[in-house]
């Protein structure tokens, strides 16, 4: 099989040049700024280091919200883990560069080391003043977003605050264009605009016009709840014209059930069957109030849907051999790559990972599509090791390459926990297999 172009790897790296482009040109307006009057005094220097560094800030910001806009062309092609990490680090970025800013402009003004007397001059400016409440509200985004801290508290509650990042934004710019670099010229500031303007529609249409548009087009609703195990629930959701939805065998989305204590979060599952006959479907694990309410939806229940999202699709795939390392619920999307990726007798393998045969979910089907396509299944059962204890992973160098003998010539996809996730592609990359042909993506915040 010819290998194709990668998307995740072009839409990345064109992604990585627009931004690139346009970080250098500001760095390019701000030398030609300082060219023209070279600071000469310590003051001039501390300014024209903060100017530089409210620059990169404004532009970060700008960068961050864009990556968090939901765009498909970007999170289909880069992924939505990798999207996520870029803007997180993008915002560490930026909340450094806000605090050099702060720090370097009251310097700047402050005659004789009265910094307190030179903060309170800035802060009597409205749009400084704007920008430093603004400020306050990203760095209390930024806190909500720890991981320390929403691993301990209620979902709805860390992402609502991680929320003041969009007035926080919208603060700051109030003051961005009276700088003396964007400023300088009545053209700047017209250009300047547009990109916040142009941004802010892009989050407007792709977070919360486009579900809508999907809701009203297709109807979508909750037809059947059925329980595949005692902790596992499969949701059939059925509407008008689902084709035109275009979601492929691999994908997710977003799923936002208009029910009590669901309406306000948008749900990330997998497809756990290839789009047919009309109607989606979802398996989700209970694991937590939100997935125990999903638990029980009655049908008719109305859905908004924003997707599909997702690189995990045969559009990935590079050889004639696919190995799907499966683990937990994970075995969802891989089990619509199951029956779908084109193969002859032995092409297709699905390794799945579980701690007891109990733990296997849609068991039935895998068995049945694996007869159907001689394709290789494999369950690799073996409880969680505990602290101190001998149990080794099954999920080894030697025992994959047993199950998959021409596994470095082969295309992976895993799915499963971050842990067993990580594992794996240890694993896995021992056994011989490059990098770039291990297809891994998360769906967790």
């Amino acid at each position: 099989m010819a290998r194709p172009a990668e998307p995740s790897r072009l839409t990345g790296r064109a992604l990585g040049v627009g931004i690139g482009a346009g970080a250098a040109g500001l760095a390019v307006l701000w030398t030609a700024q300082v060219a023209v009057a070279p600071p000469s005094a310590p003051s001039d220097v501390l300014a024209a280091g903060a100017r530089l560094a409210g620059l990169g800030a404004g532009y970060g910001l700008l960068v961050m919200v864009l990556l968090a806009a939901r765009i498909p062309a970007v999170e289909r092609g880069v992924g939505a883990d990798r999207v996520a990490r870029w803007h997180g680090r993008t915002g560490g970025a930026v909340l450094l560069l806000l605090s050099g800013h702060a720090v370097l402009a009251t310097c700047a003004r402050a005659v004789h080391g009265d910094v307190p007397r030179a903060l309170g001059d800035l802060l009597a400016h409205p749009a400084i003043a704007a920008a430093a409440f603004g400020t306050l509200l990203l760095f209390a985004a930024a806190a909500a977003a720890l991981y320390a801290v929403r691993t301990r508290v209620r979902r709805s509650l860390w992402r609502s605050a991680h929320l003041l990042a969009y007035p926080g934004v919208a603060l700051g710019f109030f003051h961005q264009p009276k700088g003396p670099d964007v400023g300088a010229h009545s053209g700047l500031v017209v250009l300047w605009t547009l990109l916040h303007a142009q941004v802010a529609v892009l989050v407007a249409w792709y977070r919360v016009a486009a579900p809508l548009r999907h809701a009203f087009r297709h109807g979508l609703r909750v037809r059947d709840v059925r329980w595949e195990r005692p902790d596992v629930v499969s949701i059939v959701v059925t509407g008008r014209d689902l084709h035109l939805l275009q979601a492929e065998p691999g994908q997710y989305l977003r799923w936002r059930f208009l029910a009590r204590g669901l309406w306000w979060s948008a749900l990330p599952f997998s497809l756990s069957a290839p789009p047919r006959d009309g109607a989606l479907r979802i398996t989700v694990r209970v694991a937590g109030r939100r997935t125990a309410r999903v638990a029980r939806l009655s049908p008719g229940v109305r859905i908004i849907a924003g997707g599909p999202f997702g690189t995990m699709t045969a559009r990935r795939r590079t050889r004639r051999r696919v190995l799907l390392l499966a683990g937990g619920i994970g075995v969802a999307p891989l089990r619509t790559l199951f029956e779908t990726l084109a193969g002859g007798p032995g092409d297709i393998t699905l390794v799945y990972r579980a701690t007891s045969a109990d733990d296997l979910v849609l068991r039935g089907e895998l068995e049945h599509i694996a007869a159907r396509r001689r394709a290789n299944l494999h369950y690799l059962l073996s409880p969680p090791g505990r602290p101190g204890t001998e149990r080794s992973d099954p999920l080894t160098s030697e025992r994959l390459r047993a199950l998959a003998p021409k596994l470095h010539r082969s295309d992976v996809y895993v799915c499963g926990s971050p842990g067993m996730t990580a594992g794996a592609v240890r694993a896995l990359t021992g056994a011989g297999v490059p990098r770039h042909r291990i297809h891994t993506e998360s769906l967790a915040p």
